[in-house]
């Protein structure tokens, strides 16, 4: 899939004040400083679709970009591990995160981003196990692919698809990525596409 044209929508506070979900839609969630402006902007091709900055944790709204037109939305969230922030406001950002996942009825899918370079990290595996008991629709995406030799990046990866085996009957699809070098954004623009010719609101 080529992206055309992406443009910033709006930023919101709460799934209620999202744009209508009159279209398909993706998400993109990941811990604190795993790259997912980054991804974002590179999948876009553009640089500054998504905001980026030297410190972590900047997002604190649900942005929506509008792609190809009416063709989709992509959703950026707050990433989560807020090691800065107060409990407040991780309470506040958790429900808003989990509000929108679990109510927003043309999420097909969340991309849900993972730093290749380190080894499982239990509060990865604690987020993917919600979206599996909540059954929301979701993708794996290693970022950063570029940073660790292929062989100390396949043992990560390998070892966190074993955690995550422990919980997990099927694995969700996975894709493994480099901002840098653009290796895996095709794959992951293809599936957007395919997924997109199933497109159907979530009954809740």
């Amino acid at each position: 899939m080529q992206i055309k044209s992406a443009e910033f929508v709006i930023s919101s506070p709460g799934v209620q004040k999202c744009p209508d979900a009159d279209r398909p839609e993706y998400a993109f969630i990941g811990r604190s400083n795993v790259g997912k402006s980054s991804l974002i902007n590179k999948l876009a091709n553009q640089k500054k679709l998504a905001k980026t900055s030297s410190t972590p944790g900047k997002t604190i709204l649900i942005n929506h970009f509008a792609i190809n037109g009416e063709k989709m939305y992509w959703a950026d969230l707050p990433g989560f591990g807020y090691a800065k922030r107060s409990k407040k406001m991780i309470k506040q950002l958790q429900t808003m995160i989990y509000g929108y996942l679990k109510h927003r009825s043309n999420l097909l899918t969340t991309f849900v981003l993972i730093d290749s370079r380190q080894e499982p990290q239990a509060i990865d595996l604690k987020f993917l196990d919600w979206c599996g008991a909540n059954q929301i629709p979701i993708a794996i995406v290693f970022t950063k692919t570029d940073k660790l030799k292929p062989t100390i990046i396949n043992q990560n990866v390998d070892a966190f698809q074993e955690a995550m085996l422990e919980n997990w009957q099927e694995l969700p699809p996975i894709f493994l990525t480099s901002a840098i070098k653009d290796y895996g954004l095709e794959e992951i623009l293809d599936f957007m596409d395919y997924t997109n010719t199933f497109y159907q609101p979530r009954a809740f």
